[in-house]
């Protein structure tokens, strides 16, 4: 199937639009051509609204295809160039998300085809499983790789209709697999180094649009906490866990991956984030020392991964309840911050 311009600019991520973008020679070292101008003006506006909105999301612009299309590309190279992982990591899930949004509407055929654009094995299931239909079945490796950062309990394998190596999903679950497929592959490009390649003006508007979101890039610089753990700056909802953890407890799926990615963004190694759990009963060492490397971004995609949203936690019953240097803060690791910057505060 041949993907429209329209659909291009829905999914500018795919090779499609990148050979457009190719055959155009667009050359944003000339920033006085208007054309230029323009794309450059939108891949900024796409950076900011990934910084601006909660959740991140990028915005669709329909009928837009000579802005759209080559003002992706444009973003990535101002994203990367930015050198902040948090521009980086918001901006990937933004235009993530926003694909998820476009898919869930998309015909079955022109889905089927974005998903084979990622080399998935994919089609549409004629029969019901379990007296259920379900949308689309997908090869187990393209399952797997795509749901291990996912610690909902419906997307465990055991939970999953399996029949012949595919696995069965509705249209929901089968977008949200491309999402994180689609963010990984965005991620990945953000890696490169093109700081160098870049004029001086373009690089001053990048400065610009840091200096204009540091309050949000700042609170979220966690690489910058102290190396040693600050045990009396826990949260409580951290400190809950961590207790558990230690008393060989049982801890939800959620609860031992905000644990670990917390303990190891405010800078604990991952061997000693694998002693904790120890004390569990179903402690597997190999499986434990896996998991907590992924997290780490020590495996598969080099992703280093951030603990869940103060409201995620509280609607899945992780927050004990706030104390006083919770008020107004969205994330754990911001609060730990607060407590390391106030520890009078506190007694």
């Amino acid at each position: 199937m041949t993907l429209t311009r329209a659909d291009q600019a829905k999914y500018p991520f795919l090779t499609d639009a990148a050979e457009e973008v190719r055959r155009e020679d667009l050359d944003i070292q000339n920033l006085d051509n208007p054309e230029v101008e323009l794309i450059i003006k939108r891949a900024l506006e796409r950076l900011e609204e990934a910084l601006r909105s909660d959740p991140p999301r990028v915005s669709y612009r329909r009928r837009e295809e000579d802005v759209e299309i080559p003002s992706f590309p444009v973003a990535v190279v101002m994203a990367a160039a930015s050198g902040s992982n948090y521009i980086k990591r918001r901006y990937a899930l933004a235009e993530a998300r926003r694909a998820y949004d476009l898919l869930l509407n998309e015909k079955r055929e022109k889905f089927l085809e974005i998903a084979r654009r990622f080399h998935w094995r994919i089609r549409c299931p004629e029969n019901p499983i379990g007296g259920r239909r379900f949308e689309f079945a997908v090869s187990f490796p393209d399952y797997l790789r795509n749901t291990r950062p996912f610690h909902e309990a419906k997307f465990k394998l055991v939970n999953r209709p399996m029949i012949k190596g595919e696995v069965y999903l509705t249209r929901r679950e089968a977008a949200r697999l491309l999402r994180e497929e689609i963010r990984r592959r965005i991620e990945e490009r953000l890696s490169a180094d093109v700081r160098s390649s870049l004029p001086g003006s373009l690089l001053s508007l990048i400065e610009d649009m840091k200096r204009r979101y540091a309050g949000k890039v700042k609170e979220f610089a966690f690489e910058e906490f102290p190396r040693e753990m600050r045990w009396d700056a826990l949260p409580p909802c951290i400190g809950q866990l961590l207790s558990a953890a230690k008393a060989g407890r049982h801890i939800s799926h959620l609860g031992r991956f905000t644990l670990t990615s917390f303990l190891l963004n405010a800078g604990m190694q991952p061997s000693d984030v694998i002693e904790i759990f120890r004390s569990s009963s179903d402690f597997n060492e190999r499986m434990t020392r896996y998991q907590v490397e992924h997290i780490a971004g020590a495996r598969g995609s080099g992703t280093k991964y951030l603990p869940p949203s103060c409201d995620t936690l509280r609607t899945h019953g992780l927050c004990p309840g706030p104390d006083d240097l919770c008020r107004g803060v969205k994330h754990p690791l911001s609060r730990y911050r607060r407590r390391i910057r106030s520890p009078k505060k506190e007694s």
